[in-house]
């Protein structure tokens, strides 16, 4: 089951959310040093995360499941006319992860958050993560690792739906092919809430990485789009063209 849009933006906004995401981004970017005009796509509740890659990318937006919801992203406006070309507006909408509305082989990375643990339907839901990247594009999948200790607390994100392990990841993502290239991982203390442990919590990160990476509470993993279809003919009929939603002028603006 799907963790409610609202909880999600809660926790985010907490300063317990605020320390997650930071950690949690600053292996995003040891992945990926740089997006510099690139596009990039978001699935799941992304947005505390593609807000590192925003202004650096060439289109950016955010794809929210049906049975999640949906909130406006990015949340603020900018006054600056020369920027509100690529900043205002809404650049979030809703979709089924079966079937997003993006045509296909126009991403070149993607990150994949708070969905896999969620959905029934990883496959179908993996194979248009496939259809949509472009050849050699890269998707980055965020989820819990069943050996830490953050999937067993539900006063975070990550302790709703299923925990992986790193070999489990990687099996699904090869079987629906996209080949594991790099993995890392984050948040290696307990999932804290006083002020002390939270400083405890991202000042030991480091530490963490480097002692007991496996109690990681997050598995990060990047795969790369495999140019090759095990069934040529079943990934031909994939190859559906759909409408795209690139660039602020092709998304749901606010109302």
């Amino acid at each position: 089951m799907f963790q409610d849009v609202v909880e999600l933006n809660t926790y985010y906004s907490s300063q317990r959310g605020k320390i997650t995401a930071r950690l949690i981004r600053n292996q995003i970017r040891t992945l990926w040093p740089t997006v510099k005009g690139m596009d990039v796509l978001g699935i799941g509740y992304a947005p505390p995360y593609m807000e590192l890659l925003r202004e650096e990318a060439n289109h950016t937006v955010v794809i929210m499941p049906t049975l999640q919801g949906v909130l406006r992203w990015p949340r603020h406006k900018y006054n600056d006319k020369k920027l509100s070309g690529k900043y205002n507006g809404n650049l979030a909408t809703l979709a089924r992860e079966t079937d997003l509305p993006i045509k296909e082989a126009s991403m070149d990375r993607i990150i994949l958050v708070h969905l896999l643990e969620h959905t029934d339907h990883s496959k179908h839901m993996l194979r248009e993560v496939w259809r949509t990247l472009a050849p050699g594009g890269r998707v980055i999948i965020i989820v819990p690792s069943r050996l830490g200790p953050w999937c067993r607390s539900e006063s975070n994100p990550f302790g709703h739906g299923k925990p992986f392990s790193t070999n489990q990841i990687k099996k699904i993502l090869a079987k629906n092919m996209l080949t594991p290239t790099r993995w890392t991982s984050a948040l290696f203390l307990p999932p804290f809430k006083s002020r002390t442990m939270l400083t405890a919590l991202a000042t030991l990160e480091t530490t963490g990485q480097r002692w007991w990476s496996k109690l990681a509470g997050v598995l990060i993993i990047e795969a790369e789009k495999q140019i090759y279809a095990a069934n040529k003919t079943q990934a031909k009929k994939r190859l559906v063209t759909k409408p795209a939603i690139i660039g602020s002028h092709m998304t749901q603006q606010e109302k």
